[in-house]
Parts: structure tokens; sequence; C-alpha cells
């Protein structure tokens, strides 16, 4: 499902493969490879749901992550990655990553992240307007 992404049974899924830069010294995927899949993740899901006129309306930035690693992955390991958002909280948009196997029953990492929505030229934060917020199933 790609729009009313608001719960793990209904997110935005996307699937990939670990590939040799993802890994770290220990032999598996590196902290920040995580964060750079979530980023990625919200990046797909808004592009894929916007209007081009919505995207040239604003820029998405981050204000804080939250991420809780629970099992290490591997190269080769093929990943799903699944996003939902919940409700905006005047300009913050809090987003879940779960980040895991596939067919996993349980995530190798979840992530939380609150983004803002900024104006494209004021770069100052912004409320969704509702025709944006209904694509998140607001």
């Amino acid at each position: 499902m790609t729009a009313l992404a608001t719960s793990f049974d209904t997110a935005f899924l996307h699937t990939l493969t670990v590939e040799e830069d993802a890994i770290d010294f220990m032999g598996h995927v590196n902290n920040l490879v995580y964060l750079r899949w979530a980023a990625d993740m919200a990046a797909r899901h808004w592009e894929t749901v916007a209007s081009d006129e919505m995207q040239a309306a604003g820029l998405w930035v981050v204000l804080r992550h939250e991420i809780d690693y629970h099992r290490e992955m591997k190269l080769g390991d093929a990943v799903e990655l699944r996003t939902w958002v919940d409700p905006v909280k005047g300009v913050r948009c809090p987003r879940h990553v779960d980040i895991r196997k596939a067919g996993a029953d349980k995530p190798s990492a979840k992530v939380l992240t609150t983004w803002t929505f900024i104006d494209a030229d004021t770069h100052r934060p912004k409320r969704l307007p509702p025709e944006m917020k209904a694509l998140f199933g607001m």
C-alpha cells in the first residue's frame, strides 16, 4: 500500500538486499546505514504519494531520530522496510520505519523519526495542508 500508511499492517513497503558498502568492521550492517535506510524510506514514500506540485511546495527535514537495534543483519540478507506515519502534531510529523530480514516476525531495527515540513522558499516550518495530511491517512 502507498497512501494511508498508518500502521505496520498498512505500511509502505520496500525491499532490498544488504550490500558490501553497508557492512562495518564487525561484519554486520553499520548502525548509520539503518538511519540512511530510514531517511531513504521517508523520501521514497513521499515521492510515491505526493504530486509534483506538493513536492515543490516544501522540503522534509529531520528534527529527531530514535532507533532501537534488536538483531544484526549481514551481507546478502534480504531486507523488508516498512514505513508509516502517526498523526501530525503541529508541525511535527512522526514516522516509523520497521527494518527486518525478509519473512522475519520480529524487526532487526525500529526507527522513529520526527520530521517537519518546511516551506521551499522561506525554509520555515509550515503546517501540512489537508490534502497532504490526507496522503498519510489523517
